[in-house]
């Protein structure tokens, strides 16, 4: 008779009694050795993620998150946790082999290389692009078991995003089908409101506005700088009443916000060159900083390094607000999904990296990752509390303050959007500030859009732009080039007619 490890699920306890994976596939957790014995089966599961996006643990005690339901706190790393709970509910042994990458494009860049993963986290261009070119694996159908205790991403995924996910398509196929979410956001722009007022702050116009020359940052990626420079250029049809009030606004708000025509090309070329000579600087990373240390007074940035920044100004008596331009806002996301140059048709690597994604989707561990980076997660918690929790937990008023405000979050927590049980009672300054970057309002999310993944031909075009903009600004050139310029193009001109003249004089 086998032996059932204590703290193993009923579950996995009984599938593995009768020789049984609890997928409902026969296996047999052991294997043989050289010598003839036998050893425990053991997958080995190579995760490559963003750097610093998973809970590492080692909190101090004092760091312990105290809910309702319960206490939560990370001792160990998530993907140690991880090792050891699915032994416990397997029966498995796996061994993850953890990397990391530093932009979308660095890691496509590894996958081109050769570098050999099972299960990675891109942003959702970069999923479209990987979904496209056909290099994943699909979602398998148990997955999606909410009858299954484990599944915790079907389970608690937000019905907001989980409509998002089936809605959009590449080829024909829904992004549900091959990702699953891990975090998502807003961008926006951080803003220190003792210098720079909420109406300049809640335009992508203030980029290029020379009140702020030099004081403002812009990101060093063609995607999100495009998507800003669209929203300024189109700012007057975006804000009109008329755009707002088209019964098909979503839509229409999409096709503008991704308008790849030569014309407009061009126009955002004009318009970054314009932005190149106003900003202090195009930058990935740099910007936190910046703000936090007052270098600059506006900067362009993700919701949860706006939440970071905000945060770390904070502790040095720094208050910095949160604005969603009113044009737009680019809603993006980043999602587990396999590859199959790594999984392939290997069902015990895919059940680990199904599992390994249900794991951080468990509410608790939902929120130890979105303590440790910022960022906020795409689950919600279905039926259970937690995630709602914490968020009141880090944003509720206390008993005594006054000036308060009910911040109603039931659109991403339930499909009625009439409840009432998701308000956090929150300081009236946090509808500006962190609670307002991690969980925008109704109103934020009305006016955001996906930015599409594009084809070869207009990532080429963009591309070409973006190597304009950054390597060559026509505004740098000084005024004594152009006028060397054009005196030299004359006398080409006055040189070459003479030639012209002279040759139809001796004929």
């Amino acid at each position: 008779m086998k032996k059932i490890k204590i703290g193993m699920t009923l579950a996995a306890a009984v599938a593995l009694a009768v020789g049984m994976n609890p997928f409902g596939s026969l296996y047999d957790s052991r294997v043989c050795a050289e010598d003839g014995t036998t050893a425990a089966k053991e997958v080995t599961l190579r995760v490559c993620n963003w750097e610093e996006y998973i809970d590492l643990g080692d909190w101090d005690e004092e760091e312990t998150i105290d809910l309702e339901s319960g206490d939560i706190i990370g001792e160990n790393s998530m993907v140690e946790d991880f090792e050891q709970w699915y032994y416990e509910t397997y029966g498995v042994k796996v061994k993850v082999e953890y990397s990391t990458f530093g932009t979308n494009e660095d890691l496509y860049n590894m996958l081109t290389l050769g570098d050999v993963y099972d299960i990675v986290c891109p942003s959702e261009y970069m999923i479209m692009k990987l979904m496209a070119e056909d290099k994943l694996v699909p979602l398998s159908e148990h997955f999606f078991d909410t009858s299954d205790e484990n599944n915790y991403y079907s389970k608690g995924v937000s019905p907001y995003i989980r409509n998002i996910f089936e809605k959009n398509e590449i080829n024909g196929e829904a992004w549900s089908k091959y990702a699953a979410g891990y975090m998502w956001g807003l961008t926006g722009i951080v803003y220190n409101p003792e210098e720079v007022s909420e109406e300049d702050a809640s335009s992508w116009k203030i980029l290029d506005n020379p009140d702020y020359k030099r004081q403002v940052t812009i990101k060093d990626n063609v995607r999100d700088s495009y998507f800003a420079a669209v929203g300024a250029l189109k700012s007057d049809l975006l804000t009109s009443e008329s755009f707002r009030n088209d019964p098909d606004y979503r839509q229409k708000l999409v096709d503008e916000m991704n308008d790849t025509s030569p014309e407009t090309i061009q126009a955002v070329q004009d318009y970054l060159q314009d932005v190149k000579n106003n900003a202090y600087s195009f930058e990935t990373d740099s910007g936190k900083a910046d703000m936090i240390t007052g270098k600059v007074l506006a900067n362009y940035q993700w919701s949860g390094d706006a939440v970071y920044t905000m945060d770390q100004a904070e502790e040095d008596g720094v208050f910095l607000d949160y604005a969603v331009p009113e044009e737009s806002t680019n809603i993006y996301f980043d999602g587990w999904v396999m590859l199959k140059n790594g999984v392939g048709e290997d069902k015990d690597k895919q059940q680990a990296a199904e599992a390994f994604i249900n794991f951080n989707s468990r509410p608790d561990n939902a929120i130890r990752n979105m303590y440790y980076i910022g960022y906020t997660s795409v689950i919600s918690g279905g039926d259970d509390p937690r995630i709602f929790e914490y968020a009141d937990w880090n944003y509720s008023a206390e008993d005594e303050e006054e000036d308060t405000v009910d911040y109603d979050l039931a659109y991403f927590f339930t499909e009625d959007t009439d409840s009432e049980d998701y308000i956090i009672t929150a300081p009236a300054e946090q509808v500006k500030r962190q609670l307002y970057a991690q969980y925008p309002d109704a109103d934020a999310m009305d006016r955001s859009s996906i930015m599409i993944y594009f084809d070869e031909k207009q990532n080429q075009d963009i591309n070409q732009m973006w190597v304009s903009v950054r390597c060559f600004n026509i505004h740098d050139v000084p005024v004594w080039i152009w006028t060397i310029t054009i005196i030299l193009g004359i006398v080409i001109l006055v040189c070459a007619a003479r030639k012209v003249m002279k040759k139809h004089t001796r004929n």
